[in-house]
């Protein structure tokens, strides 16, 4: 029973073992299910699990009846045509970064759009071109399109080599959204886990660098073909390096006013965003105003600048497909399936936490694939979410997907009938455009110093993802950073910081005794506290970690006991060993134990526990032994081990557990094991752990408990054996614990906060 005390608490209860709790409090039978079970209501049917079912597939059955029209369809309304606007110059944008024709980014900013619309989750996000994802595909196009072209593009009709990019990113971005539906459909959206904030955040911001090298080619208007990874972002600066003095400067000079006049407005939107009512739409402006001074100056016949060109009215036909591409982008388009649905769930999470209503992340991967897919087929690119682009959708008051339902309607408007007002707008301000909205990617370089504050493996995983995403290209680099995540984490578990406890404030509180001044350590007790789950990678480790804290290998000091026996055996047959009431009497010298002889004359028997049953006296290892004959000392009797933060154990690692805890046990030291989670020991049962050695008795519910048991048990002092425990004590002060378990001094009373 707990009493309350002002601030302090008092417990009286029995010392309790995992048995003698488990005698006195009956555990519930719970039945677990097996896997015919799970199967069995897998496959059940009811019109509930029908409703369900459908409600999850099509999010839209469940939202759009109880759409409040009267309170928010103004707000979807406006939201809807301000994204939309950003959309069409954002896919014309990208496009660039997919090397096709700038008009294909419109088909990309709004198929997806109107399924997104009928499959997503999420109300807030606005689907869509993403920069990292266009230059994805960008690099599958330049190595399947522009490579079979190399050399000889003046003998190729451009016609026919813009059909071919459109095909290659039209066919990985399909093959894309397959995966992306697969893993939906297999319920495995939880491989999202493995790709942590600090390595989404260094691959975006070593894409972002990607982007800027790849638009360079626009910005100065120069011939650039793409290069093969790895290292393919330092093949484009050097084929710029020697071209650079064929710059177009009116495309140049373009650009860098864009660049400047898009920084500075969003910085003024960041800085002053809760006073404006909508973020500036400054790429609006821009765009508008770029066409119109184009068009007026005649810039393309003047300075010879690149214009988007003609805009093809209206929608084309399915892509036809090309097999060979699917063979040899497999692995591309994993990659940008994987990062286009991380990027696209990590903001949905964020508006969903601000607003308060759930998403479903398997669900999300089928609407993204089915997105992909239906983009992909009508020629479109692969899509995730624009950071920037969904900001707009919120922040001009967008509610749900109708925003972006409405946003696509914009979209189709200047494709089927504004288009050609485009047709006059520099690539170059495309290329401006993609850059300013990189800002935020960009920026992210600020977060290697918060990290090494914080965290140093998040740190190195950012650092690591970044440098090796550029060298290696998107793809690779990738692969390699979710490599070197999942080996950060064998690290840590792999050499945990293993610890030995102590008792701080004379309660039952018990920390590593090297952080504490107030604390002592019952005497012949050690408490061993290992913070990580035990398996056969760091099985070896934790061994080692606990010799080194007892202070001597139990195994040696069996196989030296043993060898002692031994001699000690053939001493009293051959009288040359007397025994008496204080000692042993030698009368022999030059008797050496040696290493060498220890480790290999019958290792076997020597492992076995000491036998002294043909002896006429019992042996205190820890007394005088005859001068010839040197075991080391043991001094302790008990060992503790905290498994409270062991989250599981495999085979290996039990097997290892089992062998040195007999060695312990052996030698003479009780072990007991603390903490230990639900099932640990109806898993050791099952694995025969137990045996005439090790008993289930060995277990205990907290370390106070294991740790009142030893001192009442073996009937020994507990004294300050590290630390003092305050000056007045004195160094001969002991503790026992008294029947009550309460700490008691021998001569006075210590008043403890807790009483067992």
């Amino acid at each position: 029973m707990v009493e309350p005390v002002g601030n302090q608490y008092v417990v009286a209860r029995p010392v309790y073992s995992e048995n003698s709790f488990g005698d006195q409090h009956k555990k519930v039978h719970r039945y677990h299910k097996t896997f015919s079970d799970h199967l069995r209501v897998y496959f059940s049917c009811s019109p509930q699990k029908a409703k369900n079912i459908a409600t999850t597939l099509l999010p839209i059955t469940s939202w759009l009846p109880a759409y409040p029209f009267k309170e928010w369809l103004l707000s979807d309304f406006v939201s809807g045509i301000s994204t939309g606007l950003v959309a069409v110059l954002q896919g014309l944008a990208f496009a660039l970064l997919v090397y096709v024709p700038p008009g294909y980014g419109l088909y990309a900013a709004f198929y997806p759009v109107i399924v997104y619309f009928f499959f997503g989750t999420s109300r807030h996000i606005s689907v869509g071109p993403f920069p990292v994802l266009s230059i994805m595909v960008g690099e599958v196009v330049s190595k399947l399109a522009d490579n079979e072209n190399d050399g000889n593009s003046t003998s190729v009709n451009e016609t026919l080599l813009d059909n071919r990019k459109v095909q290659v990113a039209a066919t990985v971005t399909l093959l894309a959204g397959i995966f992306q539906l697969l893993l939906g459909a297999l319920q495995i959206g939880f491989i999202i886990i493995y790709l942590s904030q600090s390595l989404i955040s260094g691959f975006t911001t070593a894409a972002a660098i990607h982007v800027v090298v790849s638009q360079l080619k626009f910005i100065f208007q120069l011939p650039v073909n793409g290069c093969k990874e790895p290292l393919s972002i330092f093949c484009t600066l050097e084929k710029i390096g020697r071209q650079i003095t064929n710059t177009n400067i009116a495309d140049l000079v373009t650009a860098l006013i864009i660049l400047v006049i898009v920084f500075v407005v969003k910085e003024i939107n960041e800085r002053y965003k809760a006073k404006l009512p909508v973020p500036i739409p400054i790429e609006l402006f821009v765009t508008v105003i770029a066409t119109g001074v184009s068009y007026a100056c005649n810039f393309k016949d003047k300075f010879n600048v690149a214009v988007i060109g003609e805009l093809k009215k209206g929608f084309e036909a399915p892509v036809e497909l090309d097999m060979e591409v699917f063979q040899s982008c497999v692995g591309d388009a994993f990659s940008i399936a994987i990062v286009g649905f991380a990027v696209a769930y990590s903001v949905a999470k964020v508006y969903s936490i601000k607003y308060d209503y759930p998403i479903n992340g398997n669900q999300e991967l089928i609407a993204f694939g089915l997105s992909n897919i239906f983009g992909g087929a009508f020629r479109g690119f692969a899509i995730s979410t624009s950071l920037s682009r969904s900001g707009v959708q919120e922040s001009t008051g967008g509610k749900t997907q109708i925003a972006g339902l409405l946003s696509a309607v914009i979209v189709m408007i200047v494709i089927l009938a504004i288009g050609f007002l485009l047709e006059p707008l520099q690539k170059s301000v495309l290329a401006a455009l993609a850059l300013g909205n990189l800002k935020g990617m960009l920026m992210q370089f600020k977060e290697i110093g918060i990290l090494w504050k914080k965290d140093k493996y998040d740190c190195m995983t950012w650092v690591v993802t970044f440098l090796s995403t550029v060298i290696l290209g998107l793809a690779i680099g990738l692969a390699a950073s979710i490599g070197f995540e999942l080996l950060t984490i064998v690290f840590r578990t792999q050499f945990p910081k293993c610890t030995l406890l102590a008792n701080v404030g004379k309660s039952n509180i018990y920390k590593n005794r090297k952080d504490y001044i107030d604390i002592y350590e019952p005497e012949g007790v050690k408490i061993f506290r290992c913070p990580a789950p035990l398996f056969f990678a760091n099985i070896d480790f934790v061994k080692e970690k606990l010799i080194a804290a007892v202070g001597f290998n139990p195994l040696r000091v069996l196989r030296k006991r043993n060898k002692a026996l031994r001699k000690i055996r053939k001493m009293l047959k051959k009288g040359e060993l007397q025994m008496t009431s204080k000692s042993f009497i030698c009368t022999v010298t030059g008797l050496e134990d040696s290493d060498e002889e220890l480790d290999n004359n019958k290792i076997e028997e020597l492992d076995q526990p000491t036998n002294m049953a043909d002896l006429p006296f019992q042996i205190d290892w820890n007394a005088d032994l005859p001068a010839n004959i040197r075991v080391p000392r043991v001094d302790i009797h008990s060992l503790i081990m905290d498994f409270s933060a062991v989250s599981f154990f495999d085979v290996s690692a039990l097997r290892i557990l089992k062998e040195t805890f007999k060695d312990f046990v052996r030698v003479d030291v009780d072990v007991y094991i603390v903490g230990a989670h639900d099932g640990f020991l109806d898993k050791l049962e099952r694995c025969a752990f137990f045996d005439e050695e090790l008993k289930p008795s060995m277990f205990f519910l907290t370390i106070h408990d294991a740790v009142l048991h030893v001192l009442v048990e073996k009937d020994v002092a507990c004294s300050p054996t590290s630390k003092p425990m305050k000056q007045e004590l004195g160094t001969g002060d002991h503790f026992i614990i008294n029947t009550n378990g309460e700490l008691r001094n021998r001569e006075h009373v210590i008043p403890a906060v807790t009483k067992f």
